[in-house]
């Protein structure tokens, strides 16, 4: 592995607040303002569904990854996310990221290390990693 990666976005207003969001080789999906700010849109995803989404998806594949490698047999892997806005000190930012994953495994001796693995992603997710956001994990390990 390298030492360091770019990502490519392009971004393109189509009409009132909704653009299309677009990047190398992925299916462009439309974007626009939340439907809590002045003239959102309902219906479309936001900057603040794919912030908390980022965090959910990052949680996810580092998951994957790690069980992976630690040949952890996994049957299901499902995550709840939600981010809390709040002003602080006077401007609008995420102040938490709640991440609910259900893990379902394949041996029930397993649910210890299963929850050991979760926690080291979470841990070491790339995007919790470079937010300032509070990074709650509740995660329930089943068989």
């Amino acid at each position: 592995m390298e030492d360091s990666y770019w990502y490519y976005t392009s971004v393109k207003w189509d009409e009132g607040r909704v653009g299309t969001l677009s990047a190398p080789g992925l299916d462009p999906i439309k974007v626009a303002t939340p439907p809590e700010f002045p003239k959102g849109v309902p219906n479309i995803w936001s900057p603040e569904h794919t912030f908390v989404a980022s965090v959910n998806v990052c949680l996810m594949t580092t998951f994957i990854a790690i069980a992976e490698n630690s040949k952890l047999e996994i049957e299901d892997y499902s995550c709840n996310a939600s981010g809390k806005i709040e002003k602080v000190d006077g401007k609008f930012m995420f102040s938490r990221i709640e991440l609910n994953p259900v893990i379902k495994i394949k041996f029930e001796k397993d649910i210890e290390r299963a929850g050991r693995i979760i926690r080291k992603a979470e841990n070491i997710c790339l995007i919790s990693n470079s937010i300032k956001s509070e990074i709650i994990l509740t995660p329930r390990i089943i068989t």
